[in-house]
């Protein structure tokens, strides 16, 4: 007897209710198997946005140190706009220094919105100087895109807060 013989034989003497039964078991278990998956998936796309986020602020911190280097009169950039720009638009300049990607520079990415503001200026010839700048990256919906918001400045201290907003009091670890 050859083995499809065998095999033919073995189905034969299944009864004939335990296939149903059988096919009905492995599709509980997938099922099983899919719920417990999903809220894991929701927890590491949260994860993922975070660990995102925190690269776009260590992003505009150095394309902020550019800044100041390339515009030494103007210090830091004051908008996210300032760092980005379109190359195909034209030359970089200090109001598009060309810095940061666009989407970025449009104050949103993975989930958060992000924005520069400058903390420090004095007057020098009649020019605004910057000396100091605070980024920020809040979740566009706190609790799906990320539960915390980070906060960063121009000596690289990265800050976050528990509740998703921008009264960053915990150090990054």
């Amino acid at each position: 007897m050859n083995a499809a013989a065998r095999l033919a034989a073995r189905w034969e003497s299944v009864p004939v209710w335990a296939m149903p039964l059988l096919i009905a078991g492995a599709v509980v278990f997938f099922l099983g198997l899919i719920l417990l998956a999903i809220p894991l998936w929701g927890s590491i796309e949260k994860t993922k946005d975070e660990r995102a986020a925190l690269l776009s602020i260590r992003t505009i911190r150095l394309a902020e140190l550019t800044y100041e280097s390339i515009y030494p009169a103007n210090g830091f950039a004051c908008t996210l706009a300032a760092l980005g720009g379109d190359p195909r638009v034209g030359a970089a300049s200090q109001v598009a220094a060309q810095l940061i990607p666009v989407d970025l520079a449009s104050g949103t990415k993975s989930g958060y919105a992000f924005s520069v503001n400058c903390t420090d200026s004095v007057i020098k010839n009649g020019i605004y100087r910057y000396n100091k700048f605070a980024v920020t990256a809040v979740p566009a919906d706190v609790g799906k895109t990320g539960t915390r918001g980070f906060c960063g400045d121009q000596f690289g201290n990265i800050q976050y807060d528990p509740l998703g907003g921008n009264n960053c009091t915990q150090p990054i670890e």
